[in-house]
């Protein structure tokens, strides 16, 4: 019986699937964080934040993020990424940055109403984060106080 040949574009169409799922888990694999002015940009593959540091209502720290439903995004091991939606209040989209879940997490209410919960896999980069963001907070408040 004569063995059946696969086809070769085939072939390369399974070599280019892997390579694209790689990519595509390791853009998401690490969160970039920049701060420009008065402003913080937070990118991890498709999902981009742009936040004006005057809007930041509260920055604290969490051990657990609530339970939510993902809207966009995705969830591996322990990472999560994207858009949630939270369950009690299913029109309030919740941002999800976060690269270790057994981590604290930063959780950053901006714009009267828009969360968004933040970690580096390392806890100690994530500690350093807070700080900075603290600093920029209270800078961008002085700043808004000597204006008025």
């Amino acid at each position: 019986m004569p063995k059946r040949k696969r086809h070769w574009g085939l072939n390369l169409l399974i070599i280019i699937v892997v390579i694209l799922c790689i990519l595509a888990f390791v853009a998401h694999a690490k969160n970039w964080i920049q701060t420009e002015g008065d402003r913080i940009q937070i990118l991890s593959g498709i999902f981009y934040e742009d936040i004006n540091l005057g809007q930041m209502d509260s920055l604290i720290w969490i051990d657990k993020i609530p339970q939510m439903e993902r809207k966009w995004g995705f969830s591996a091991w322990a990472v999560e990424k994207g858009i949630f939606v939270d369950s009690l209040y299913p029109d309030k989209r919740i941002r999800v940055f976060v690269d270790n879940l057994r981590n604290r997490k930063i959780k950053m209410v901006y714009g009267d109403s828009l969360v968004l919960y933040l970690n580096y896999s390392d806890s100690v980069k994530t500690d350093v984060l807070f700080n900075r963001f603290t600093e920029l907070k209270e800078v961008s408040k002085a700043q808004l106080i000597k204006e008025n």
